[in-house]
């Protein structure tokens, strides 16, 4: 995989998503601490990188599918924080009118399509949707995230195949972060490449450092580029790490303390915010001001979630039949 450089406007606008998914998932775990939130989390500490470096180079139209553990892909794409806070707190105002919580957020207009629950199930939508825009003449492109533990179910080796026959304008993008729920990685899967089962089905298969935003951006570029030229889907791997457990509450002792160390002392935030001021393509005054735009950001976000209403008991049928039942 050639590897080049984004340019420097590019490199900041990739800090400013990732500085938007770590800022807003460390006070949604702090306020679901102090009682104020209630719900069931998971959070993407530890792998911003990913949808960052990918959703730089996706326009609105294109399609993002993702899984429970989706929320950082979803706010890269462009799910607006005031929609997603109300969301997850249950609030009418939400992208989803408060029904649908972390697991099932949605915004058609940035194309954040689907965020599905149900493990792996965010490949074969992904299908759906890539079908979908080859038979319409469209040049988007569908992202379909999921996790390592999602590559050893029957949708992955099914979506992989159909999109490969029909040559889809799908981009699979494994977020590796080593952890299949409790399990580890080895214990699970019978590979030591998710990316090497790419050749089973004739396509691209990339392997990535996750944490890398430049790796994960020339990955993408080379994935993008292939599905819009018609040339079918690409499975990129993108091999990370989660800081928190599967969900808030699961303190997660079944990660080795030695390799949580190393992976928290590892931290791509501040890693890649340092490189970006070493490297002369922002100043450290530049990026400070990106955090405090961000932190006000959700403050507000955070403050509309918890003035705004509870679903009125009405909405209890609604958007479940095409026709309301009284």
């Amino acid at each position: 995989m050639s590897m080049t450089q984004p340019d420097s406007k590019t490199l900041v606008d990739i800090y400013q998503k990732m500085t938007l998914i770590k800022h807003s998932d460390d006070r949604v775990i702090g306020a679901m601490k102090a009682g104020r939130m209630v719900m069931p989390y998971y959070s993407a500490r530890g792998q911003e990188c990913i949808p960052s470096a990918i959703s730089v180079q996706l326009t609105d139209e294109d399609y993002l599918v993702t899984i429970y553990r989706g929320v950082h892909d979803m706010l890269a794409k462009g799910l607006p924080p005031k929609l997603l806070w109300a969301e997850l707190a249950g609030k009418v105002t939400g992208s989803c009118k408060g029904k649908g919580g972390p697991m099932h957020l949605t915004y058609p207009s940035k194309g954040c399509m689907v965020t599905t629950g149900v493990v792996g199930a965010s490949m074969p939508i992904a299908c759906g949707l890539g079908l979908a825009a080859q038979l319409r003449g469209e040049s988007r492109v569908t992202v379909a995230n999921f996790g390592d533990g999602a590559s050893n179910i029957g949708a992955f080796h099914e979506s992989l195949n159909l999109a490969a026959v029909w040559k889809l304008p799908v981009i699979f993008v494994c977020q590796n972060n080593r952890y299949a729920e409790h399990t580890a990685y080895s214990k699970g899967t019978s590979v030591e490449r998710i990316a090497d089962r790419a050749a089973s089905y004739n396509m691209p298969g990339l392997h990535v450092d996750g944490n890398d935003p430049i790796a994960v951006y020339n990955a993408a570029k080379q994935a993008i580029a292939r599905a819009r030229a018609g040339e079918g889907p690409t499975l990129i791997e993108a091999v990370t790490f989660r800081f928190n457990g599967h969900l808030i509450g699961d303190a997660g002792e079944y990660i080795p303390k030695p390799e949580y160390e190393r992976a928290v002392k590892d931290d791509p935030y501040p890693r890649y915010r340092n490189w970006l001021v070493e490297n002369k393509h922002a100043t450290a005054a530049d990026l400070d001001a990106i955090d405090a735009s961000i932190k006000q950001l959700i403050d507000e976000a955070e403050a509309f979630a918890m003035s705004s209403a509870a679903p009125d008991a009405s909405e209890v049928k609604r958007d479940v039949y095409a026709t309301e039942i009284a």
